[in-house]
């Protein structure tokens, strides 16, 4: 699990040791890590926290064979570490574009390409990236995190087809917005805070349980919101009428 310090990493780390599952965190702030592993050992689950940067390939992949070596097996790669960025495309400064390509899609290729080779061994496993809902339709002022969550659909949707019949399942999770503090922490220079209805991170974590148990290609949190994605596809106009006058 990327990302597990706060949010909905956090939250799923703490329901899937609470469904009985082993679980290994990872994530830059130590000290959150540290204590999120001490609670689940507290409440006896198993844990194994790594301090470390996801978009550092080389200790990602350290961290993945360890796991193998402490528990002999790797069933559950939850990608969730990303960042956010509210700004227009105008005003997006290309460093600012790259950060974040680097955190929310290379760093889920690097982890990706670290779990397979064990997951090819095992003739089973289960890579669940953590998207947004507008990575199904990009909206204003998130024009550059929108576009790293569409590139996570792209490249989730090819390896599904990769691997199909490999035992090992590709799933994609578009939550809306989140109470979390993702949008307190993320650099805003422009536009609203999040829009629409707001879900629980533990509401979005038991739906990744849920998919743990059942594999699916793709999960809505909030299940109204797969009408967005439709909608731009059907009817483009709109759906650009429809976020004009949400925002306003």
């Amino acid at each position: 699990m990327t990302g597990a310090s706060a949010g909905i990493g956090e939250a799923t780390a703490r329901v899937l040791a609470g469904a009985g599952m082993r679980v290994a965190v990872c994530a830059r702030r130590r000290d959150r890590l540290d204590r999120l592993a001490a609670g689940i050992s507290a409440a006896g689950g198993e844990v194994a926290a790594y301090g470390l940067d996801v978009t550092d390939a080389g200790a990602v992949r350290a961290m993945v064979d360890d796991v193998v070596s402490r528990w002999g097996r790797l069933d559950v790669l939850v990608n969730n570490a990303g960042r956010g960025l509210s700004a227009t495309v105008e005003d997006t400064k290309p460093d600012e574009f790259r950060a974040l390509l680097e955190l929310n899609v290379m760093a889920v290729f690097t982890a990706t390409q670290a779990v397979l080779p064990w997951m090819r061994r095992q003739g089973r496993g289960h890579i669940i990236n953590v998207s947004s809902i507008v990575g199904r339709r990009g909206v204003p002022y998130r024009g550059a995190y929108s576009a790293t969550k569409f590139a996570l659909g792209g490249l989730s949707e090819a390896l599904r087809v990769e691997l199909a019949g490999t035992g090992i399942s590709v799933s994609l999770v578009y939550p809306i917005g989140t109470a979390t503090e993702f949008h307190e922490t993320e650099a805003r220079r422009a536009g609203p805070g999040p829009l629409g209805p707001i879900q629980s991170a533990e509401h979005v974590a038991r739906c990744i349980l849920r998919c743990v148990r059942r594999p699916r290609p793709e999960i809505y949190p909030f299940r109204p919101s797969w009408l967005l994605a439709i909608a731009s596809v059907i009817a483009p106009r709109l759906a650009d009428l429809g976020l004009r006058r949400l925002l306003h």
